[in-house]
Protein backbone atom coordinates (compact mmCIF):
# COMPACT_ATOMS: atom_id res chain seq x y z
CA UNK A 1 0.00 0.00 0.00
CA UNK A 2 0.97 3.66 0.12
CA UNK A 3 2.61 3.37 3.87
CA UNK A 4 4.90 0.53 2.44
CA UNK A 5 5.47 2.42 -0.75
CA UNK A 6 6.48 5.71 1.86
CA UNK A 7 9.03 3.54 4.42
CA UNK A 8 10.44 1.90 1.35
CA UNK A 9 11.13 4.89 -1.03
CA UNK A 10 10.33 8.05 0.92
CA UNK A 11 12.12 7.30 4.47
CA UNK A 12 15.04 5.62 5.51
CA UNK A 13 15.35 4.33 8.88
CA UNK A 14 18.15 3.73 11.65
CA UNK A 15 17.42 2.55 15.22
CA UNK A 16 19.25 2.36 18.00
CA UNK A 17 19.38 -1.21 18.32
CA UNK A 18 21.83 -2.62 15.39
CA UNK A 19 19.89 -6.01 15.73
CA UNK A 20 16.40 -4.08 14.32
CA UNK A 21 18.82 -2.62 11.34
CA UNK A 22 19.98 -5.58 9.92
CA UNK A 23 19.04 -9.10 9.21
CA UNK A 24 21.75 -11.60 10.93
CA UNK A 25 22.31 -14.14 7.91
CA UNK A 26 23.06 -11.52 5.43
CA UNK A 27 26.32 -9.88 4.08
CA UNK A 28 26.83 -6.01 4.74
CA UNK A 29 26.34 -5.71 0.91
CA UNK A 30 23.10 -8.10 0.40
CA UNK A 31 21.78 -6.35 3.82
CA UNK A 32 21.90 -3.27 1.51
CA UNK A 33 20.43 -4.69 -1.85
CA UNK A 34 17.83 -5.80 0.03
CA UNK A 35 15.54 -2.73 0.60
CA UNK A 36 16.15 -2.41 -3.60
CA UNK A 37 14.84 -5.85 -3.90
CA UNK A 38 11.76 -5.18 -2.41
CA UNK A 39 11.55 -2.29 -3.74
CA UNK A 40 11.47 -4.56 -7.26
CA UNK A 41 12.23 -1.90 -9.63
CA UNK A 42 16.60 -2.72 -10.03
CA UNK A 43 18.12 -5.07 -12.10
CA UNK A 44 21.20 -7.09 -9.70
CA UNK A 45 23.89 -5.43 -10.98
CA UNK A 46 22.91 -1.75 -10.43
CA UNK A 47 21.70 -3.48 -6.87
CA UNK A 48 25.14 -4.89 -6.31
CA UNK A 49 26.20 -1.52 -7.81
CA UNK A 50 24.13 0.38 -5.36
CA UNK A 51 25.39 -1.27 -2.46
CA UNK A 52 29.19 -0.73 -3.19
CA UNK A 53 29.36 2.45 -3.99
CA UNK A 54 26.83 3.15 -0.38
CA UNK A 55 29.39 1.16 1.06
CA UNK A 56 31.89 3.05 -0.40
CA UNK A 57 31.24 6.30 0.37
CA UNK A 58 30.68 5.34 4.10
CA UNK A 59 34.18 3.86 4.27
CA UNK A 60 33.71 0.77 5.05
CA UNK A 61 33.68 -1.01 1.46
CA UNK A 62 36.25 -3.39 2.87
CA UNK A 63 33.15 -5.52 4.84
CA UNK A 64 30.88 -5.72 2.28
CA UNK A 65 30.97 -9.99 2.55
CA UNK A 66 31.09 -10.04 6.42
CA UNK A 67 27.66 -10.91 8.16
CA UNK A 68 26.48 -8.75 11.22
CA UNK A 69 28.15 -10.56 13.93
CA UNK A 70 31.86 -10.30 12.07
CA UNK A 71 31.27 -6.09 12.54
CA UNK A 72 32.06 -3.57 15.15
CA UNK A 73 28.90 -1.75 16.59
CA UNK A 74 30.06 1.24 14.80
CA UNK A 75 30.67 -0.64 11.51
CA UNK A 76 27.33 -2.14 11.91
CA UNK A 77 25.34 1.29 12.19
CA UNK A 78 27.44 2.57 9.03
CA UNK A 79 26.06 -0.44 7.01
CA UNK A 80 22.40 0.50 8.94
CA UNK A 81 22.71 3.87 7.20
CA UNK A 82 23.86 2.47 3.62
CA UNK A 83 20.28 0.39 3.96
CA UNK A 84 18.67 3.35 4.87
CA UNK A 85 20.18 5.00 2.03
CA UNK A 86 19.50 2.42 -0.55
CA UNK A 87 16.54 3.72 -2.21
CA UNK A 88 17.48 6.87 -2.12
CA UNK A 89 14.95 8.63 0.47
CA UNK A 90 14.48 12.41 0.69
CA UNK A 91 14.66 11.77 4.05
CA UNK A 92 16.63 9.52 6.87
CA UNK A 93 15.21 9.24 10.38
CA UNK A 94 17.80 7.90 13.15
CA UNK A 95 16.49 6.98 16.35
CA UNK A 96 19.53 7.38 19.02
CA UNK A 97 22.01 5.83 16.46
CA UNK A 98 25.42 6.06 18.90
CA UNK A 99 23.12 5.24 22.23
CA UNK A 100 25.24 2.03 22.41
CA UNK A 101 28.40 3.08 20.81
CA UNK A 102 31.58 5.13 22.80
CA UNK A 103 32.40 8.84 22.09
CA UNK A 104 34.81 7.90 19.61
CA UNK A 105 32.90 5.55 17.26
CA UNK A 106 29.83 7.36 17.38
CA UNK A 107 31.85 10.34 15.56
CA UNK A 108 32.52 8.04 13.17
CA UNK A 109 29.33 7.07 13.07
CA UNK A 110 28.43 11.08 12.39
CA UNK A 111 30.69 11.75 9.72
CA UNK A 112 28.96 8.78 8.00
CA UNK A 113 25.81 10.78 8.72
CA UNK A 114 27.42 13.93 7.41
CA UNK A 115 28.52 12.21 4.04
CA UNK A 116 26.01 10.72 3.19
CA UNK A 117 23.68 14.55 3.44
CA UNK A 118 26.67 16.50 1.89
CA UNK A 119 27.22 14.01 -1.07
CA UNK A 120 23.57 12.68 -1.68
CA UNK A 121 21.61 15.79 -0.20
CA UNK A 122 19.49 13.09 1.89
CA UNK A 123 18.03 15.28 4.96
CA UNK A 124 19.00 13.71 7.98
CA UNK A 125 16.98 14.07 11.08
CA UNK A 126 18.36 12.44 14.20
CA UNK A 127 16.13 11.97 17.35
CA UNK A 128 18.39 11.99 21.00
CA UNK A 129 18.59 12.60 24.77
CA UNK A 130 22.13 13.32 23.90
CA UNK A 131 23.42 16.92 24.33
CA UNK A 132 27.08 16.05 23.37
CA UNK A 133 25.21 15.30 19.40
CA UNK A 134 24.73 19.28 19.42
CA UNK A 135 27.49 20.12 18.16
CA UNK A 136 27.68 17.51 15.64
CA UNK A 137 25.22 19.00 13.72
CA UNK A 138 24.13 22.28 11.94
CA UNK A 139 20.49 22.86 13.11
CA UNK A 140 19.36 21.23 17.17
CA UNK A 141 15.48 21.58 17.44
CA UNK A 142 14.85 21.01 21.52
CA UNK A 143 11.42 20.10 22.58
CA UNK A 144 10.52 20.37 26.00
CA UNK A 145 6.71 19.60 27.63
CA UNK A 146 5.84 18.27 24.23
CA UNK A 147 6.66 21.50 22.64
CA UNK A 148 9.51 22.95 20.55
CA UNK A 149 11.11 24.84 22.83
CA UNK A 150 14.41 26.46 21.12
CA UNK A 151 17.05 25.87 18.27
CA UNK A 152 20.20 26.13 17.23
CA UNK A 153 21.86 27.24 14.42
CA UNK A 154 25.55 26.87 13.92
CA UNK A 155 27.83 27.88 10.56
CA UNK A 156 31.10 28.36 9.58
CA UNK A 157 32.61 31.53 9.58
CA UNK A 158 35.57 32.92 7.82
CA UNK A 159 37.84 35.59 9.83
CA UNK A 160 39.85 38.25 7.77
CA UNK A 161 43.52 35.92 8.54
CA UNK A 162 41.75 32.74 6.45
CA UNK A 163 40.87 31.13 10.06
CA UNK A 164 37.53 28.82 10.26
CA UNK A 165 35.23 28.94 13.21
CA UNK A 166 32.14 27.49 13.81
CA UNK A 167 29.32 30.15 15.60
CA UNK A 168 26.07 29.33 16.91
CA UNK A 169 23.09 31.18 17.57
CA UNK A 170 19.78 29.82 19.62
CA UNK A 171 16.42 30.76 19.00
CA UNK A 172 13.43 30.72 21.71
CA UNK A 173 10.83 28.97 19.12
CA UNK A 174 7.23 31.09 19.29
CA UNK A 175 3.74 29.17 18.25
CA UNK A 176 0.92 30.54 16.35
CA UNK A 177 -0.46 31.48 20.22
CA UNK A 178 2.42 33.52 20.03
CA UNK A 179 3.56 31.39 23.18
CA UNK A 180 7.38 30.65 23.67
CA UNK A 181 9.23 28.58 26.07
CA UNK A 182 12.05 30.54 28.10
CA UNK A 183 15.01 29.05 28.70
CA UNK A 184 15.32 27.35 32.61
CA UNK A 185 18.71 28.57 33.07
CA UNK A 186 17.63 31.99 32.20
CA UNK A 187 14.38 32.00 34.20
CA UNK A 188 15.72 30.48 36.99
CA UNK A 189 19.21 32.86 37.52
CA UNK A 190 16.91 35.82 37.12
CA UNK A 191 14.11 34.21 39.78
CA UNK A 192 11.25 34.17 37.54
CA UNK A 193 8.21 32.56 38.16
CA UNK A 194 4.23 32.31 37.38
CA UNK A 195 4.53 35.69 35.53
CA UNK A 196 6.60 38.19 34.54
CA UNK A 197 6.23 41.67 33.37
CA UNK A 198 6.30 42.24 29.97
CA UNK A 199 6.89 45.60 27.57
CA UNK A 200 7.01 46.73 24.31
CA UNK A 201 10.51 48.66 23.38
CA UNK A 202 11.17 50.07 19.41
CA UNK A 203 13.16 47.01 18.37
CA UNK A 204 12.22 44.09 21.35
CA UNK A 205 9.53 42.90 23.71
CA UNK A 206 11.41 43.18 27.45
CA UNK A 207 10.97 40.76 29.48
CA UNK A 208 11.37 40.92 33.57
CA UNK A 209 10.29 39.22 36.98
CA UNK A 210 7.30 40.64 38.40
CA UNK A 211 8.42 42.18 41.51
CA UNK A 212 5.04 41.50 42.88
CA UNK A 213 5.61 37.84 43.29
CA UNK A 214 8.73 39.29 45.29
CA UNK A 215 6.25 40.98 48.17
Amino acid sequence: GARLRYRREVVGFVWQQTARNLLPYLTAAQNVALPMQLRGRSKARQKTERAEELLAMLGIAEIRDRRPHQLSGGQQQRVAIAVALANDPAVLLADEPTGELDSATGEQVFAAFRRANEELGTTIVIVTHDQAVASEVRRTVAIRDGRTSSEVLRRTEVDEQGRESLVAREYAMLDRAGRLQLPAEYTQALGMEHRVALELEQDHIGVWPDDADRR
